[in-house]
């Protein structure tokens, strides 16, 4: 259910656009961040912080889309989110005593805090680089190269990023000795 509250509007966005364009897919875009952050309470009963903050930019770059009917606005949503997430990432490195991913993610993984603070700020740089790759397809591609790339790029690239992790978080993690009986 987690992956369709976040994939979802993705999805519905693409599927409008080749519908009935990039205005329509805006529209469908802001409604489906609001459902998915109704649907993500109803069922944890918080509030997705990311995802409101993902709404909230889309409805402000989504009207101003509509009021100067200028798609530039909307195309700059991911540069936007993405950018503040490299800021939140990177700035917690100076508040707190723990990095953003460690107060995150602390409960799927154990990790130690210079770990942690390397996997954070290596989060932080991917999202930056993602932001200047929005930012770039958007300004120099036209609309339907764009939407493409932010279907299939922004879906895979944060698979493939995690991924590429893997082989320097393994050593981390030790297989637990069974208990049974001989």
């Amino acid at each position: 259910m987690k992956m369709l509250i976040d994939f979802g509007p993705l999805a519905l966005f693409a599927f409008a656009y080749w519908l009935g364009g990039i205005y329509v897919a805006t529209a469908v875009l802001i409604v489906s961040l609001f459902a998915a952050l109704g649907l993500d309470w109803l069922l944890s009963r918080r509030l997705n912080k990311m995802l409101l903050f993902a709404a909230i930019v889309a409805t402000v770059l989504g009207s101003l889309t509509f009021a100067f009917h200028d798609t530039g606005f909307i195309k700059l949503k991911p540069t936007i989110v993405y950018g503040l997430m490299s800021l939140a990432l990177l700035g917690s490195h100076f508040v707190g005593d723990r990095v953003l991913m460690e107060r995150v993610a602390h409960s799927t993984m154990t990790l130690p805090g210079t770990v942690w603070r390397k996997l954070n700020f290596a989060w932080a740089m991917f999202f930056v680089f993602c932001a200047v790759l929005n930012f770039y397809v958007a300004r120099h591609y036209d609309e339907a190269t764009w939407v493409k790339f932010k279907l299939l790029a922004f879906t895979a690239l944060p698979f493939v990023f995690a991924l590429a992790q893997a082989p320097f978080l393994m050593r981390y993690f030790e297989d637990s000795p069974t208990d049974t009986p001989k």
